[in-house]
């Protein structure tokens, strides 16, 4: 088990191996000498949060926004969304000013502080922001259903929202994200809150979104987290960019070398320390690996799971939505897929156009009458009953067959038949 678990918990290297080349295309965000200084009163400096900054997020790209408190990263954020008017520069997100309305509905945004209606469930609150995207009803309900079995809240999906805790609060906030199949998402913050598993299958969405194409901008202090996912970052300090570049170029070491092998016995560990004396190298360290605690919390959980034990929070939740991990078209509801299979059953039984050969109804006429028969003795039966605990002649005319109705399902003219056992009169 802890084996499949650390493969399961290993970063994704195929697709860090393309990183560092960014993919081709347009670009989603491009920025070029971008300022934002907050005034006072007077219209003097109050504070310059962003200082003349350039980058550019490319379509299928998965760009890390990081920095401490304070380093311009949520203006940034802001000023993309059109929240915020910069000072000056250029800003263009998908080709448009911040400003341009048509972009809105092709980015999903999470901000750093969940703001949810309080006396609003989970699903009416996804409904809600469907309809803020024009969704049809059927999409917005498979959409819901698919992001809140894949956020772990469809067990709790009828409680008010202001009965989550932060990290369910946080759940719901990453489904609203994603409920109008953003092609940019912006996620500020997004683990804020969430316990280890749900960590873990943000990272893992993270990456599939960017698989499949999709523009992601993360922002988050975190730095575990975003080493996971991104393919390039800017490091920001005091508004300025201090580093950029791809994960291998920042984070590689050069002044030393890691070789890991299999369990080695003393007297090997020796002769490899002599021969590095020999070339004036040193064995500074030997240690056996240890697994990372995330790993150990996912082992521990996962077995609980197992046991079936009660918990009363959000659960790990599904998969990946259907829409967010392949595109495909929406399925059917069951019930509109019920009605669609008796129509196409009934075209099969009629005579297809231009066939001279008639369907033969004699089986179904044979099933018809089969199934009056056996009603009308359910019926003789359950007025034998009745006769035999109260020979009530009111009680047994209220027991009697409506002839006129049987008549009519086996094609008479509508008038009543004799009821049977009794002899025909006139």
């Amino acid at each position: 088990m802890a084996k499949s678990m650390r493969e399961q918990l290993a970063p994704d290297t195929s697709r860090r191996a393309t990183a560092s080349h960014p993919p081709s295309g347009q670009s989603v965000i491009a920025a070029q000498n971008l300022t934002k200084i907050f005034k006072d009163f007077w219209r003097r400096d109050r504070a310059r949060a962003v200082d003349g900054i350039d980058f550019e997020i490319h379509q299928g790209e998965i760009f890390g926004l990081l920095g401490p408190n304070g380093s311009g990263k949520s203006t940034t954020i802001k000023m993309i969304l059109g929240l915020l008017k910069k000072t000056r520069g250029r800003l263009l997100v998908f080709g448009h000013a911040p400003s341009d309305v048509a972009t809105k509905k092709r980015i999903g945004y999470l901000p750093e502080e969940s703001y949810l209606y309080p006396f609003l469930n989970a699903r009416e609150t996804l409904d809600y922001y469907g309809k803020l995207f024009q969704l049809e009803s059927r999409t917005r309900r498979h959409r819901i259903d698919e992001l809140l079995d894949m956020v772990g809240l469809t067990a709790v999906q009828h409680r008010q929202v202001r009965e989550y805790s932060k990290g369910m609060q946080r759940r719901i906030g990453i489904a609203q994200a994603l409920i109008n199949d953003p092609e940019f998402l912006i996620l500020d913050e997004p683990t804020t809150g969430l316990d280890p598993i749900g960590t873990k299958q943000v990272k893992d969405l993270i990456v599939q979104l960017g698989q499949r194409g999709k523009t992601v901008l993360l922002s988050s202090h975190l730095l575990s987290d975003v080493e996971d996912c991104v393919d390039r970052m800017v490091i920001l300090y005091g508004g300025r960019i201090r580093s950029e570049g791809t994960c291998e170029q920042l984070l590689e070491a050069h002044d030393r070398n890691v070789i890991e092998t299999d369990r080695l016995d003393e007297e090997t560990i020796r002769e490899i320390s002599s021969l590095l004396t020999k070339k004036n190298h040193q064995l500074e360290a030997i240690s056996r690996p240890r697994q990372k605690l995330e790993e150990l919390f996912v082992g521990i959980v996962e077995a609980a799971r197992n046991e079936h034990l009660a918990t009363s929070g959000a659960l790990s939740g599904g998969g990946t939505a259907a829409f967010l991990r392949d595109g495909q078209s929406q399925p059917q509801p069951e019930g509109e897929q019920l009605i669609e299979d008796l129509l196409t059953s009934t075209q099969q039984v009629e005579t297809p156009a231009g066939d001279a050969t008639p369907v033969d109804a004699s089986s179904t006429e044979s099933a018809e009458s089969s199934m009056i028969d056996e009603l009308l003795e359910h019926t003789d039966k359950e007025s034998a009953e009745v006769d035999a605990a109260s020979p009530d002649a009111d009680k047994l005319e209220s027991r009697d067959v409506d002839q006129s109705v049987i008549s009519q399902l086996l094609g008479g003219d509508g008038k009543a038949q004799t009821p049977r056992g009794e002899d025909s009169q006139g």
